[in-house]
């Protein structure tokens, strides 16, 4: 364990970000929550107890602001875009590169002991083996024409952390997130679609299903990046699930649990072009931090239904 220290956490309103926060406290860390300059509405319940900043992470000027005023020790660095449907082609991609990169400098130059930023399983080469290892399985091209500017720029960043640590002599993990859900979760994606289909008394229409992936509950992926930020971990460390399941069956046990599974149609959409296969290696999560997850699948799944249920009911009032 590092101790206890003043941690920012950048992207602190988005899926994953918030979900880091009630774990850093409950491990004794002063947070301090970066989210949007324009985010509006009421803040996540899960940044209370938080002290909450607001700033665009794309200009140097607010960067600058935020490190003179904080002086964390700690960082924990989730801010990207993230739209489904844009984030995988957007040119925005270069900026956060350019923004996280400059985030890293200035981090340092305030004194900073120890960050972790969040990574993808999109950097891994998806036509080698389907069990990702941290360092034994090949990597996506980021210097290649076909490589979404997603993966490219994440890889470099995460070059660009193992480089800049080694040189400043500064601390650093990179979590390669796999596959989450839970609440809050965007509703195009694959876990909210089909609840809110099947709660509405929708077809849900899918793909196949053949594909194998495992799925971590996101308050777990918090929690993880929260005890990979606490621990000595260091380079790139896999955040996902033992729990390797069919996006079939995924989908089977969500409309058994809701009780329309004559609602699902799989097959009645085209299966995009993944791998049959995409899985992490979590030893590295599992024996080099403290952190163990808190939710299976059946009462994750059970926890965002019911969160989808509430949600649903409050509108509909």
């Amino acid at each position: 364990m590092t101790g206890a220290g003043r941690v920012l956490v950048t992207g602190a309103s988005g899926f994953i970000g918030r979900w880091s926060v009630p774990a850093l406290l409950a491990l004794g860390f002063e947070v301090h929550a970066v989210v949007s300059a324009s985010h509006g509405g009421p803040l996540p319940d899960e940044l209370r107890g938080a002290d909450v900043h607001r700033g665009d992470l794309l200009h140097e000027a607010a960067i600058d602001a935020l490190m003179h005023l904080i002086q964390p020790t700690h960082l924990l660095h989730f801010a990207w875009i993230a739209e489904p449907g844009v984030y995988w082609h957007s040119a925005d991609n270069f900026r956060w590169l350019s923004a996280s990169e400059y985030l890293l400098r200035r981090f340092h130059a305030a004194g900073g002991r120890r960050i972790v930023m969040a990574g993808s399983c999109a950097e891994y080469d998806w036509s080698g083996p389907g069990v990702c290892d941290e360092y034994a399985s090949p990597l996506a091209d980021d210097a290649s024409a076909g490589t979404p500017a997603y993966a490219a720029c994440k890889l470099r960043l995460q070059r660009h952390l193992a480089e800049f640590s080694a040189r400043q002599r500064i601390s650093s993990a990179w979590g390669r997130i796999f596959f989450q859900y839970g609440p809050g979760e965007h509703p195009q994606r694959l876990v909210p679609s089909v609840i809110r289909s099947l709660l509405c008394d929708r077809e849900a229409l899918c793909t196949h299903g053949r594909q194998v992936r495992s799925f971590l509950h996101v308050a777990d992926v918090g929690a993880a990046f929260a005890a990979m930020l606490d621990a000595q971990v260091e380079g790139p460390v896999n955040v996902g699930s033992d729990e390797r399941i069919a996006v079939a069956e995924l989908i089977e046990r969500i409309a058994v649990k809701i009780g329309r599974a004559d609602l699902v149609r799989l097959g009645a959409r085209a299966a995009p072009a993944e791998p049959p296969l995409l899985i992490p290696a979590t030893r590295r999560l599992r024996e080099e931090t403290a952190w163990r997850p808190r939710f299976g699948l059946d009462e994750g799944l059970s926890d965002a239904i019911n969160w989808w249920r509430g949600r649903l009911a409050a509108a509909a009032s």
